[in-house]
């Protein structure tokens, strides 16, 4: 198969979405698929493995300036028209996701959509809930339009069919076990976090209000006023526009910044308790790969990281927003230890079955008879044009 894919970002492990769709390329091209990816965010320097990607022309998103928001132009048109794809995947349903659509279905070639990011819900975090709605109809429109669509989990796929959306198929996510893992626990990393006789408290994610990181600092201040101030350490793992306040608000905290490469199991695997509240993730990779190294979660009730949790009996899950309940959560992990190592135990031997092969192999075959199908159809309809032919002669 030739498979044409457009995603808001391709800057490798910039976040969830972008290590999914390195992944999905990687098992396309083991198993001898080709691929060509545009995007209008790229690394510089990254040579992609060999693997052709076509840099859009774009603008920084106002406020987030390490997002681009890109514009379809006559030169993308051409080197669409010069690959000539057997199916179009997208992955940001954003102005050149759409045009990508309907350049798609002009040449009748399928199109798989996948749903990465619950965009909409992060309106009513900018006072923005008014836009929800109209958010919904479009992405609504967006999805019905594609072949079909990509969900991370049943909960992300009941959401989307709520919507009205049809076509829902299930994507999971995977997680690199040789990349996550406890043996990465390093006692040199926790030295200099001056964590030897405490217990970690990882965050990993942006530092935005959508990630509800009002409730992470709730929960740092009731531990540091209720007599754990000695007994715990917050180690906060990546980068945002709230980082100021949250260094001001968590003055014993350790801010890592934005990790990449081994570093991030490493910090991952050296800490002991995950707290992750966000109530807006449509899957929740950061809980995955926590619980691939060692680390039980404390996640919210809504959005997809509870589903996480549901299928690994790898944690906690506390009533979304919540300060009290997330606090509480923390303190039922750092007492308890014979429930925190049942946790430990379930949330690896999760992970362990969750490699990439398997999920990413439940899309090549979805791929594999999308195209065979479209193919049948323009034979049949090439038979019924000389059929046609014929009989006007």
């Amino acid at each position: 198969m030739k498979i044409a894919l457009y995603v808001g970002s391709y800057v490798r492990d910039k976040d969830g979405a972008v290590k999914s769709i390195y992944q999905l390329v990687s098992s396309f091209r083991k198993n001898g698929h080709q691929v060509v990816v545009w995007s209008p965010d790229l690394s510089a320097g990254d040579n992609h493995s060999g693997l052709t990607v076509y840099r859009v022309a774009s603008v920084p998103v106002p406020l987030y300036s390490d997002y681009r928001l890109g514009f379809f132009s006559k030169e993308t048109l051409r080197q669409l028209e010069g690959y000539a794809p057997d199916i179009v995947h997208i992955s940001t349903p954003d102005i050149v996701g759409r045009e990508f659509l309907l350049y798609a279905k002009g040449k009748n070639i399928p199109v798989a959509s996948a749903f990465h990011t619950d965009f909409p819900s992060y309106c009513s975090y900018y006072r923005l809930g008014f836009a929800e709605g109209l958010a919904w109809k479009y992405l609504a429109w967006f999805y019905n339009s594609s072949t079909l669509v990509l969900a991370p989990n049943n909960s992300a796929r009941l959401k989307l069919q709520n919507h009205q959306v049809k076509g829902v198929h299930i994507w999971s996510r995977g997680v690199d076990k040789e990349l996550f893992d406890p043996s990465r626990r390093s006692v040199k990393l926790r030295l200099a976090w001056n964590t030897l006789d405490r217990k970690v408290i990882v965050y990993a994610g942006r530092f935005v209000p959508y990630k509800d990181i009002d409730v992470v600092m709730g929960v740092y201040d009731r531990l540091m006023l209720g007599g754990y101030a000695d007994k715990v350490r917050f180690v906060m793992i990546g980068s945002g526009p709230e980082e100021d306040e949250m260094k001001r608000r968590m003055p014993e905290a350790i801010f890592t910044g934005y990790l990449t490469g081994v570093k991030l199991p490493e910090a991952y695997a050296s800490g002991d308790i995950f707290l992750f509240p966000s109530t807006t993730e449509a899957f929740c990779n950061v809980a995955l790969e926590a619980l691939a190294s060692g680390l039980p979660v404390v996640v919210s009730d809504a959005g997809g990281c509870r589903e996480i949790v549901a299928r690994s009996a790898g944690g906690i899950v506390a009533n979304e927003k919540n300060v009290g309940d997330f606090y509480g959560k923390c303190l039922e992990l750092l007492d308890n230890s014979m429930q925190y190592e049942e946790l430990k135990a379930s949330g690896l031997a999760f992970a362990e079955r969750q490699s990439w092969a398997a999920v990413n192999g439940v899309v090549i075959d979805l791929y594999r008879k999308m195209v065979e199908n479209a193919r049948g159809s323009v034979e049949m309809s090439g038979r019924q044009a000389v059929r046609l032919d014929k009989r006007e002669n």
